[in-house]
């Protein structure tokens, strides 16, 4: 009598499933980036000379050094501004009915379904000296001459956390809903008031959302080209505009590639600290 055949496990594939997405991710992510790393190793724009001379030039050069630096510190503005709007949104979400929970998805999901040039330029009517905001101060006798919102670091940070709020809310609702409610009656019923329960209840056990959501906002704040330029204007530089004006105005291409590669390692540095936070928060929430 022939053994009965062993039953395949449903739940598992093979490998091999997975080499159409490697596939393109070798080809249109790793080759291009590897051919820029190659390009950055030329001392002239001509790309005759091999060299780290554009690493040196960057990493001597003040003002190079000043664009990372004030590039870093936009994006913790942005997560940080996102962060203290967001959580209470969030929070919010999990304490009303059901088509309050419908309406403020719809309005957190909004600012996805709106072109980002679309939402830039709504920014730029709205920060400008005949916009909704110097025109409702004059109107009410706040201010007597219209404010310079428009191409200043705060209309960059407003725009961009209104820009990217999506990215830090939802994760954030996702990691509220987890939490049991039961915690936080047992918290009070033992004699702790709302703000101590927030701070060693609540707070502790979403931090991986906290940080999930940080790292997805900061990520993509630093990179925005399209926000930073049309609401910083020409007076503001970022690194993404540093890098556009290099390799298509000066068409200093090796620079650009240098620019380009330091510019990843920054962010990719900032993305790897969100993730040792994000497993020390994981532990301490679940303590």
């Amino acid at each position: 009598m022939a053994a009965a055949s062993v039953p395949r496990d449903v739940t598992s594939y093979g490998i091999g499933l997975a080499a159409p997405l490697a596939l393109f991710f070798l080809f249109f992510f790793v080759a291009p980036l590897v051919q820029l790393f190659v390009l950055s190793l030329h001392n002239d724009a001509a790309g005759v000379v091999w060299g780290i001379g554009q690493y040196v030039h960057f990493l001597t050069d003040p003002f190079s050094l000043s664009v990372l630096g004030s590039t870093l510190l936009l994006g913790a503005e942005v997560t940080a501004l996102c962060l203290v709007l967001g959580f209470p949104i969030a929070w919010l979400y999990h304490r009303v009915g059901s088509r309050a929970q419908t309406l403020i998805i719809l309005i957190v999901l909004l600012p996805l379904l709106t072109s980002v040039v679309v939402r830039t330029f709504a920014w730029i009517v709205i920060l400008g000296r005949q916009g909704i905001i110097n025109s409702t101060l004059l109107s009410i006798g706040a201010i007597d001459t219209p404010i310079r919102l428009l191409y200043t670091q705060a209309g960059v940070v407003l725009a961009l956390a209104q820009v990217q709020m999506p990215l830090m809310t939802l994760p954030l609702i996702t990691a509220l809903g987890r939490i049991d409610m039961n915690l936080e009656d047992a918290s009070c019923s033992l004699g702790a008031g709302s703000w101590r329960t927030f701070w060693r209840v609540v707070l502790p056990l979403s931090l991986p959302g906290v940080i999930a959501g940080c790292t997805l906002t900061y990520a993509a704040a630093i990179t925005a080209f399209i926000t930073q330029s049309l609401v910083g204007g020409g007076q503001m530089l970022f690194m993404p505009m540093y890098l556009y004006q290099q390799a298509s105005t000066l068409q200093n291409w090796p620079f650009a590639s240098a620019i380009s590669i330091i510019f990843l390692l920054a962010v990719l540095a900032v993305v790897t600290v969100f993730g040792m936070l994000g497993r020390l928060s994981r532990g301490y929430g679940g303590a």
